[in-house]
């Protein structure tokens, strides 16, 4: 879908992005991770032309973006920044509609489609359609820049530290929203942080970058098993490089399943199938729990984990 090829970009004399190779297959979420400058940014926005390359050649689905016109390139392209961007005083429904506005979609297929937004990120039609960007919270304006994003359906989406300037659990809510909507929607994205938990969380592969050069391009787990220098090693950290590998991973791949669900037992406690074994092995500790049950999203019994297992396998 997206091919960055010996990609180069200076400002004067400065080399922001180094002769950079980069593959973006269909429908993989590739983050873009790395220390602040060392071009991520960039590489993001040379994409969809907001930056042209100096030298190289970018392809999308592939097509040179230079032979394309820039409007249209970015019409078909979701954008998604820190702080939203949103017009402050254009409603909720008239911010996500500008794309399809622009597109002369038909005015029921538009107001279909803002409903159907708002409703898939968990903001109700009702309540929030008419409301403006200063009435929202920061987690709920975020998620209308998503809508806006998606509005026309773009089969790329980019995402440049979207959820940065978020505090800690509106940022954890929504990247479980990312992956539930990546689940379903399947979009190619490139998604640019500085967290490399958030990176690790949400990547298919991430590419490491450290002054303008791309050290690592990888999957989650080879990068954490297998960094490639000092500096991904770093980065990843050295100490806790094992959970991290057990956030990768969740209960379902580790229990023991029952031959069919079971309804549990009133006021049972346990786990639950999508929990991560990293989060399944602090919950066991704290709990002293060797043994605990699992339960599906219907609340049904589906099988039990030990923490010897998570221990012995999980990493």
């Amino acid at each position: 879908m997206i091919e960055l090829k010996n990609v180069t970009r200076r400002f004067g004399d400065a080399v922001a992005v180094d002769r950079i190779n980069l593959t973006v297959e269909t429908g993989e979420v590739c983050v873009l991770v790395g220390s602040s400058g060392c071009g991520k940014s960039t590489t993001l926005r040379m994409i969809n032309q907001l930056l042209p390359h100096s030298e190289g050649q970018i392809l999308v689905d592939g097509n040179d973006v230079t032979a394309m016109n820039p409007e249209q390139l970015r019409l078909n392209m979701g954008y998604v920044i820190q702080g939203t961007g949103l017009f402050p005083h254009w409603t909720v429904a008239r911010n996500i509609a500008m794309v399809p506005q622009l597109l002369k979609w038909p005015r029921e297929r538009i107001d279909e489609r803002v409903h159907e937004l708002l409703t898939l990120l968990d903001l109700d039609p009702a309540t929030h359609a008419n409301k403006y960007p200063q009435q929202l919270s920061g987690g709920q304006a975020q998620r209308v820049g998503v809508a806006r994003a998606l509005a026309a359906n773009p089969n790329i989406l980019l995402m440049d530290e979207p959820f940065g300037a978020l505090d800690a659990i509106t940022r954890e809510n929504l990247q479980l929203e990312m992956l539930r909507i990546q689940s379903q929607l399947r979009k190619t994205t490139v998604f640019v942080t500085h967290d490399i938990d958030e990176a690790l969380r949400l990547a298919t592969r991430i590419a490491v970058m450290d002054q303008g050069r791309i050290i690592q391009h990888d999957t989650p787990e080879n990068i954490l098993r297998r960094p490639a220098s000092v500096f991904v090693e770093n980065l990843v950290g050295k100490q806790d490089r094992g959970l991290k590998l057990m956030s990768l991973h969740t209960v379902r791949d580790l229990m023991e399943a029952h031959p069919q669900p079971r309804e549990p037992e009133p006021g049972a406690d346990g786990l639950k199938e999508d929990d991560s074994l990293r989060v399944a092995l602090s919950i066991m500790l704290w709990q002293n729990w060797s043994q605990v049950p699992v339960f599906n999203a219907d609340g049904q019994e589906t099988g039990t984990i030990t923490r010897d297992r998570i221990i012995q396998e999980g990493a």
